[in-house]
């Protein structure tokens, strides 16, 4: 790629440090650092959020999803969005009124129980470096692209860049860039959208039948840059310079049967008007499923694809519920009515982005095939512009392009390492400052070391994962700790313990590859569909066999949460709401 992409990425780099050593200015108590004094207003919180929420998975994952697996994939961009309207009906006002530093403040103000609060303490930490690994994975693809570095090189440098920006301004430093970050994204992926669907024109939409084998519209030589292994749908006749299946070519017609066949490095095909397009074994779908298909796949053989649907659904839909850095926002309003309304706004926002790549994914099949020979469908969106538009201005669309791509690495990061330095310095250290900086360095490293060898798994895989566990943990808490009185510390420790635990172990057992067929890889490979509901039941039987340890607070609590702002000036024990204050260790 050019130069213009890597200038466009050192200035995304540059201008986020910028801002960032401005939060050492504005940035010097707790209330700075981990909720922004709670001052945002919220149109400014509602582009932060989506700043910080459109990660890695937004800007390369869902469109080489739907590139590679069908139309199926926008379930993920549908659940998303449509978290925020779960959110905005059930949780916003009541949590902001609340007012706490993080979810284990809320477990423990609600509850009062020490050990709850080192259990929510525990999966704050998960979900976080589980979110992270994605967002890592993408730096490191995305500077492969643009300066051909080792896959480390670019994981080390987020790692980097990131942790010192937190250190510096907490969540004050990182609001007006976050802000910043969401609409230069919106920029990234809509004006390259817009202008390649203007260039595409009115050709053949041959490649958007339901077959899934795609073919190539034109006469087209695809550059083979790695070993590759590729299947054909059918046979045809290619012409080869290099090597293939073992045998060296020097610009001669090749008749390829339809099986799988292995490309060196540097080899080059040229394919004719109407042949079928080459995918390689990493691009290859799950299932035999049309690609127009509204169902998602899982497993090596795509079964179940209905109930892996449900699966995705389930875990996007109450995952934003769960998500620490996303609820640590609301605190950041000056009150519920605000969070309403920066919800609302949110949910604008982030419709409008989703538009995009699923164009860009369409563009792909309809005018690019020959990016199904790529071993990444993650690096899809970086390689089209050039693609479709070769010359300079293909080359400017993909720096902006990766320019928007790393400042989705940065934001989310960002937003996720402060809920995760947050957790660590509030619960574990003694609360101040300097505990939060050295957090905030110690939860970026953990963070670089644990993205390096998850480079195999897609980065909408590695996202839903993250969601379907705080769907199984944190949502069924959030839930019935707002809108159920009987809930009880048992309960609510029991669940999350059960839920998120069961969740986490089905997902590691995938990524060991303990069951890739049947049954078992549906059910372990999008386990929302099951542990969401066990976590709720788990919650909700325990806690009515303990209904003698529900909290005496109970009502001032519940009152808090649920009385508008205007009804009551000074909340229950004579603090302004959304200033409760709680210990930082409760009897157990």
């Amino acid at each position: 790629m050019s130069d213009a992409a890597f200038g466009a990425i050192a200035f995304v780099t540059l201008l986020t440090i910028i801002v960032g050593a401005r939060g050492i200015r504005v940035a010097r108590t707790p209330d700075d650092f981990m909720v922004a004094a709670r001052q945002v207003p919220p149109g400014l919180n509602a582009a932060a959020i989506s700043g910080e929420y459109l990660s890695a998975a937004s800007f390369l994952g869902i469109a080489g999803l739907v590139v590679s697996q069908g139309l199926g994939s926008l379930w993920y961009s549908v659940g998303y969005t449509a978290g925020y309207l779960v959110l905005l009906l059930l949780v916003a006002a009541p949590l902001r009124r609340f007012g706490a530093y993080t979810i284990p403040d809320f477990a423990d103000g609600r509850l009062g129980s020490a050990a709850l609060r080192r259990a929510t303490t525990a999966l704050v930490l998960v979900i976080g470096w589980f979110y992270l690994l994605p967002q890592m994975k993408g730096a490191g693809i995305t500077l492969q692209w643009v300066l051909g570095t080792p896959y480390w090189v670019g994981v080390a440098t987020l790692g980097i860049v990131v942790s010192a920006n937190i250190a510096m301004g907490g969540m004050k430093g990182i609001t007006f860039v976050q802000c910043f970050q969401y609409w230069l994204k919106l920029c990234a992926i809509g004006i390259p959208a817009l202008v390649l669907l203007f260039a595409a024109g009115h050709e053949s939409t041959r490649n958007l039948m339901p077959d899934r084998q795609p073919v190539f519209a034109r006469a087209t030589v695809v550059r083979i840059t790695e070993p590759t292994e590729f299947t054909l749908g059918r046979a045809a006749t290619v012409t080869v310079t290099g090597l293939l299946d073992n045998r060296q070519f020097r610009h001669q017609a090749v008749r390829l049967c339809a099986c799988r066949h292995v490309a060196g490095p540097g080899t080059r095909a040229g394919f004719g008007a109407g042949a079928p397009v080459p995918t390689s074994l990493a691009m290859a779908p799950s299932a035999q499923l049309p690609w127009d298909s509204p169902l998602l796949a899982t497993g090596t053989n795509g079964a179940h694809p209905l109930v892996a649907t449900y699966g995705v659904i389930i875990a996007t839909f109450f995952g934003a519920i769960g998500l620490p850095h996303i609820l640590v926002r609301f605190y950041t309003n000056p009150d519920g009515e605000a969070a309403r309304r920066t919800t609302l706004i949110v949910v604008l926002l982030l419709s409008t982005f989703y538009v995009f790549p699923a164009i860009l994914a369409v563009l792909a099949r309809l005018r690019a095939p020959e990016l199904y020979l790529s071993g990444d469908s993650d690096s899809i969106v970086l390689a089209l512009p050039s693609l479709l538009m070769p010359g300079v201005g293909g080359q400017l669309l993909a720096a902006l392009a990766a320019a928007g791509a790393f400042a989705a690495f940065l934001s989310t990061s960002s937003g996720l390492l402060v809920s995760v330095a947050g957790a660590l310095s509030h619960d574990f250290m003694n609360g101040g400052v300097t505990s939060f900086r050295w957090c905030a360095v110690a939860a970026g490293v953990v963070a670089t070391g644990a993205a390096l060898p998850v480079g195999r798994f897609s980065l909408g895989l590695l996202v839903g994962w993250a969601f379907a566990i705080a769907a199984s943990s944190f949502c069924p808490l959030i839930v019935l700790g707002i809108w159920w009185r009987q809930l009880t510390r048992a309960g609510a420790c029991a669940g999350i313990v059960v839920g998120g635990g069961a969740c986490l172990a089905a997902i590691v057992a995938t990524m060991a590859g303990a069951a890739a067929r049947g049954w078992s890889a549906v059910l372990l490979g999008q386990p929302a569909i099951w542990t969401v509901p066990l976590a709720f039941g788990v919650m909700i039987v325990v806690s009515l066999l303990t209904q003698r340890t529900v909290p005496g607070s109970v009502e001032q609590v519940m009152l808090r949460m649920h009385l508008p702002e205007k009804v009551s000036a000074v909340s229950p024990g004579g603090r302004p709401p959304g200033t409760a204050r709680y210990p930082r260790r409760s009897p157990p």
